[in-house]
């Protein structure tokens, strides 16, 4: 095996080595006398096949894979390609949606899709081969995968016979629509995903009865109505991720935790970020940590009364949590009864497909652009998280609302999805090299949050640490690793599905499943946790529920006004700060 260089010699030697390794492969493959060789018609448009896979791989600066490993998959590649030039080709991937319909089974465009799949799964087996760091690694892998994706033979209205089926059959209506269609997503600057026109905030979505009671520059608290006579004395606070609108929390009544909560007695408020604009741009992650989390708990407290309220945070707003309760415990203020994290990471020393966004360089260059003041737009944000899942976040809406003219479904989830929110630059460069670059978090008293040197081991309320298992923002194992750094007792609960839809797994409609171990059973590996867990039918919002209750600090008559005379009604839920748009 040969090792990673840099230098313009090693480009050079370890591209000649490349095209020795290829040219010598051919010459071995194509003699008559080994058993098992290809021959016969079509050898000649394999070797081509076999060089258009390889062609991503020459741009590369510099790499290296094993030649007796990369000469054993060019000849099963060979194989293959020339088994399929020689019969009639079939789509052997029914799970495959993109070639789901018959007419991807026949004729040119069946050949297009089977060699397509040939070369996609090559590719993907390459990139596994090259011998690299984990972080080029990573890094090679998210691009062959996005270049794959991207050159489907469905993603083209010349080769989707789909599509073009779609065209005969509406008389050029569907293309019409379909360049309406574009041209609409153009001029918003995103691809539609879901039909915006079906969904109003606080009406049929973010709809829980309520009102603002608190608001400053960047926060609004919503407390929302009791729907039961007796409610617990110590109410719960959520705090959602600044880079997206609360109401994933409230989406609809049957799939909202919000509404979870209050039929459990529970006295809900919910934090409610501002989106950024340009008279905002100079905030920092500090400002998140004062003005944001720590403004939140003290109302919360003053309008309940409690000394210790209940404490929810979701993703980054987990992570804001988790650094302003360490800040809070170096002051020695501790003022939770309980902690819960939803799909959160507080060691980000495994990020998943996100940390191929992050480096030394990629951080500086924020830095100097939004270091010092300026906004991070949302739109931005939201590109870089469908880039994590293309194909159903991007080519799936190509093809749908371009190629065939449909109009996007009505879908609450995808629309909040869409509603993105702008951060302000420096507290957005701060956050990537100190969380996802330097990952300083989880090194006790290694970094400085509010003047305070932060010990996440000083957080020492009991938690429930809540991650999903198909998670590609939040990988799961990465998510446990809070067990290993939060002080207090620990319960980690492993969903179903992936980031939103794990975590909004609604206890009314009771589907998929959940993992649980023998309590306090948290060893330092996740895997070897996984061994040990259980597997249980249903939301796991009834687990969490039950492992709430007991933090009630007992039981009052729910308040008949939202507020206090410190705190009157500023206006009805959801507030104004969620309608603002990032567009």
């Amino acid at each position: 095996m040969v090792t990673r260089r840099s230098s313009g010699k090693a480009r050079s030697a370890a591209k000649a080595r490349s095209s020795d390794q290829n040219r010598s492969s051919a010459e071995a493959d194509t003699s008559h006398d080994k058993p098992g060789t290809p021959t016969g018609m079509g050898f000649q448009e394999v070797q081509q096949a076999w060089a258009s896979v390889m062609q991503p791989w020459q741009a590369l600066p510099s790499w290296t894979i094993d030649p007796q490993a990369l000469s054993g998959l060019q000849r099963e590649y060979l194989e293959r390609a020339q088994a399929l030039m020689s019969g009639p080709a079939s789509v052997d991937s029914p799970a495959d949606k993109r070639f789901s319909h018959s007419a991807w089974r026949q004729g040119p465009f069946a050949v297009a899709a089977a060699a397509y799949l040939l070369n996609a799964e090559f590719m993907a087996r390459i990139a596994e081969l090259v011998d690299a760091d984990d972080k080029t690694k990573d890094r090679i892998r998210f691009a062959t995968e996005q270049w794959v994706d991207a050159a489907s033979p469905s993603n083209f209205l010349a080769t989707n016979p789909e599509a073009q089926q779609r065209m005969l059959e509406s008389g050029g209506e569907s293309l019409r629509q379909g360049m309406e269609n574009l041209i609409h997503d153009l001029a918003a600057g995103r691809i539609s995903q879901s039909d915006e026109t079906a969904f109003d905030v606080g009406q049929n979505v973010a709809s829980s009865e309520g009102a603002v009671v608190f608001r400053n520059e960047l926060i609004e608290i919503i407390q929302y109505k009791p729907i039961t006579q007796k409610v617990a004395k110590r109410p719960l606070l959520m705090v959602p991720p600044c880079i997206n609108k609360f109401y994933i929390l409230d989406l609809q009544p049957d799939n909202s935790l919000v509404q979870h909560c209050l039929a459990e007695g529970v006295q809900v408020f919910m934090l409610s970020w501002r989106n950024v604009d340009a008279s905002m741009g100079h905030l920092t992650w500090d400002d998140y940590l004062e003005t944001g989390a720590i403004e939140a708990i003290r109302v919360v407290q003053e309008i309940s009364a409690q000394d210790e309220i209940n404490l929810l945070g979701f993703c980054v707003g987990g992570t804001i949590v988790g650094a302003t309760l360490a800040a809070l415990a170096a002051r020695k203020i501790y003022p939770i009864a309980s902690l819960t994290l939803l799909t959160t990471l507080l060691d980000f020393s495994h990020p998943g497909v996100l940390g191929v966004f992050i480096d030394e360089q990629q951080v500086r260059l924020r830095e100097q652009s939004l270091g010092a003041g300026g906004v991070m737009k949302g739109k931005e944000l939201a590109a870089t998280f469908s880039a994590l899942r293309p194909n159903d976040l991007v080519w799936n809406y190509v093809v749908n609302n371009y190629l065939k003219g449909e109009r996007p479904a009505a879908f609450d989830l995808l629309y909040w999805n869409a509603d993105s929110t702008n951060l302000p630059g420096p507290m957005f460069a701060w956050y990537l090299r100190h969380m996802y670059l330097q990952n300083e978090l989880c090194q006790p008293h290694r970094l400085i949050c509010l003047g305070e040197s932060i010990d996440l081991g000083a957080i020492d309320a009991p938690s429930y640490i809540f991650a999903a298992k198909e998670d590609h923002i939040v990988p799961w194992q990465s998510a446990y690793l809070s067990t290993q750094h939060l002080g207090g007792e620990k319960r980690f609960v492993l969903g179903a599905s992936g980031h939103i839809a794990g975590t909004i797994n609604a206890a009314k409609r009771n589907r998929r499943s959940f993992w649980t171990a023998a309590p306090q059973y948290l060893p330092a590996e996740p895997d070897a946790w996984l061994n040990k867990a259980h597997e249980r039918q249903g939301s796991w919002w009834l687990d969490w529920s039950q492992w709430l209750s007991q933090f009630r600090g007992g039981e009052r008559v729910a308040p008949k006004v939202l507020g206090n005379a410190a705190y009157p009604v500023i206006d009805k839920a959801p507030g104004a700060y969620v309608k603002q748009r990032a567009d």
